[in-house]
C-alpha cells in the first residue's frame, strides 16, 4: 500500500521546509482543518528526530497565523493519533491544527479529552 503522505502531489503542499510539509486536511472537520507532516516516513512522533520536532512546531506556528488570518477561527485544537489504539489511521506521523468556531458543537468543554467520551466529562463527576 503507498503512502498517501508519501506520494502527495505538489499541489496540495501549502508551505514545507527541510523536514516536513503543511496542507490542508483533504477530509476536514472545520474550515482550514491542517496537518503538518514530516517528509521522513515514520509512524509516531516519538520517532521524530529533535530537528524534525522543530520543523513540524515551525510549520505549526505558520500554519496557525494563516489559518487565524484567513478564517479567523476562535479558537484550536492541535492533536496527533499515535498508533492504532489512539485512532492513527495512516501509518505516517501527521499533527492536526482543527480550528475550532463558537457554535460548532454544542458544549466545546473538554476538547482532546472527547476522545474517550465516558471520561471527559470530568466537570459533572465532581
Amino acid at each position: 500500500m503507498t503512502c498517501p503522505f508519501c506520494s502527495l502531489p505538489s499541489v496540495r503542499i501549502v508551505e514545507q521546509n527541510k523536514y516536513a510539509r503543511w496542507i490542508y486536511d483533504g477530509f476536514p472537520v472545520s474550515p482550514g482543518h491542517s496537518l503538518i507532516i514530516p517528509n521522513r516516513h515514520i509512524g509516531s512522533f516519538f520517532e521524530a528526530t529533535q530537528e524534525e520536532r522543530m520543523a513540524i512546531l515551525s510549520l505549526l506556528d505558520r500554519a496557525k497565523a494563516v489559518v487565524a488570518h484567513e478564517f479567523q477561527p476562535d479558537g484550536f485544537n492541535i492533536g496527533i493519533n499515535d498508533g492504532p489504539a489512539a485512532g492513527q489511521t495512516v501509518p505516517h506521523l501527521h499533527l492536526h491544527l482543527i480550528p475550532r468556531y463558537k457554535g460548532d458543537v454544542e458544549d466545546a468543554r473538554g476538547g482532546v479529552r472527547w476522545v474517550i467520551p465516558d471520561k471527559a466529562d470530568y466537570w459533572s463527576a465532581r
